[in-house]
């Protein structure tokens, strides 16, 4: 990991003169700054810094500011809506209130995709603000139009915009890959093959030798992500390559923007504590270093802030603004990279890493040499020479020498191979134990259910003989009823009888 460095604050007016590398600088703004803010998006065009939107203390934004990064002076556009689509309300906004969306540029005009917004649709929509009128209004598309949501990445691949994961109203994770052709203005889904990332959103995702789409980090409702995913915009299939380099920690809400070959990663957090490094990742060769640390309280290491790229007097330079870090942010930082060693080789550890990750660098070759290419096109040809024999033989000493790599990872995949078939082995294993040990608990269970019924069927018999019983009772209770009148008329009879057997000899005797 690298050295936490500490960050300067400057007042200056030629301030790119004077960064260090590697370094991020507070720049002084002047001008009434834009209200504190996170999760807004932002763009640069014509070294002008835009941002649009954002959320502070719960509250949806609607504004769009402009930093003249020049003279360091912001200024607030004033939005006109679409004069053919006006509503008969004049005074709502022009641009409905609205955070974790996505601003790319196209042509005279800044698009706005996705997002929370108070404005409810069941399908996402397409903002566009021209950046010469003012004038701001909603896209019509038409076909497969995703469903809305939030925390997605929004990467501009020629005339198309290819929009992938994010969470929808219900908090329902995505990773779907969705694609807008700016020219037709139309939406379509994308078919894609092998394992996707796991849906996620507040990720980054960024754009390589115009074929391979970057997705990094992110999260779910539980899980906080640090994996790395590969799409093939031409194969439309998913890899995870091996990369190598500084340990990245999980992340999300970070941002990302890429120079030539390289990635830039700022912020983030795991919902408890910021990220303070500053990565960069070089795509052509998978490996991540540490560019710069900031304090673990400074408005870099935050959540949802933004982060553009833009060039000033032919150099360029990183311009981060706003997030969240226990405060909100709305301050202005530049950095000019530094360029770090990172000509470490690869270590490729599977057959699909392999491939993913030899793919991605050879379209890097292959774009550099089709630049190198159309430029000695240009020129003379009879500057054109026939390859010497040395240049041969170090071509083909060069090509020995990929091969003799090859053969390595060749050699390591093997391994890993026959690695993982003892493992696979050994699972089979357990597998066939534990099946021996459910057959026998279904044995027991079978018993158990076999006795389970002969206790129902005593208990049964148990409640017909108990209903007899009360029916024998009622017969006992009858017959000492019976009985009770029997000897009661047995008394009764008894009683006359004597009485009727002394006759006039017992009435003599009774006179006397």
């Amino acid at each position: 990991m690298g050295t936490e460095e500490t960050r300067k604050d400057v007042d200056f007016s030629n301030w790119q003169s004077l960064l260090e590398d590697g370094q991020w600088v507070s720049l002084p703004v002047s001008g009434p700054r834009p209200s504190a803010r996170y999760k807004h998006s932002a763009v640069v065009v014509d070294e002008k810094l835009y941002i649009s939107g954002g959320s502070r203390n719960g509250r949806y934004l609607s504004d769009v500011q402009v930093l003249d990064l020049r003279n360091l002076v912001w200024s607030d556009i004033k939005l006109k809506p679409n004069a053919d689509k006006l509503e008969e309300n004049n005074s709502q906004e022009v641009l409905s209130p609205i955070c974790s969306h996505n601003m790319v540029r196209w042509g005279n005009k800044l698009l706005l995709l996705g997002g929370l917004s108070k404005k409810l649709s069941n399908e996402i929509i397409v903002w566009s603000i021209d950046l010469e009128t003012n004038v701001c209004g909603i896209l019509e598309t038409s076909g497969k139009v995703p469903i809305s949501r939030g925390g997605n990445s929004t990467t501009l691949v020629s005339s198309r915009l290819i929009l992938f994961g994010g969470e929808d109203r219900s908090r329902r994770l995505l990773n779907d890959v969705n694609v807008l052709d700016l020219e037709t203005m139309t939406w379509d889904v994308m078919e894609t093959m092998q394992t996707p990332p796991a849906p996620r959103f507040d990720h980054t995702a960024a754009l390589h030798a115009e074929r391979y789409l970057f997705i990094f980090g992110g999260c779910s409702n539980i899980s906080i992500f640090s994996d790395l995913h590969v799409l093939d915009l031409q194969t439309m299939e998913w890899s995870q390559p091996q990369v190598q380099g500084d340990l990245v920690s999980p992340r999300a809400g970070h941002a990302g923007i890429t120079i030539d070959e390289n990635w830039y990663i700022v912020g983030g957090g795991d919902n408890r504590n910021g990220c303070p490094e500053t990565l960069v990742l070089n795509m052509s060769k998978l490996v991540w270093s540490v560019l710069t640390n900031v304090k673990q309280r400074d408005p870099l290491a935050s959540e949802g802030l933004s982060v553009c790229s833009v060039v000033i007097g032919g150099q360029k330079y990183l311009v981060a603004f706003g997030g969240y870090n226990g405060k909100y942010s709305n301050e202005v930082f530049v950095l000019r990279p530094k360029l770090k060693d990172i000509s470490r080789p690869k270590i490729l550890q599977s057959p699909a890493a392999a491939a993913a990750a030899a793919s991605v660098t050879a379209a890097y070759a292959l774009s550099k040499t089709e630049k190198l290419d159309s430029a000695t096109e240009s020129s003379s040809k009879e500057a054109e020479k026939i390859p010497s024999e040395h240049d041969v033989a170090g071509q083909i000493e060069a090509i020995r020498e990929e091969k003799t790599l090859l053969e390595l990872s060749l050699t390591e995949v093997r391994a890993e191979n026959s690695k993982l078939t003892g493992e696979i082995e050994e699972i089979n294993g357990t597998h066939a134990e534990l099946s021996k040990e459910l057959q026998s608990v279904q044995g027991q269970l079978v018993a158990e259910r076999s006795r389970c019924f002969k206790l129902e069927a005593q208990i049964t018999e148990l409640h017909k003989i108990l209903e007899s019983m009360h029916s024998i009772e009622d017969d006992v209770q009858a017959l000492r009823i019976q009985k009770s009148e029997f000897e009661r008329n047995l008394e009764l009879a008894s009683a006359v009888e004597r009485q009727s057997s002394g006759g006039v000899w017992g009435w003599i005797a009774g006179g006397a």
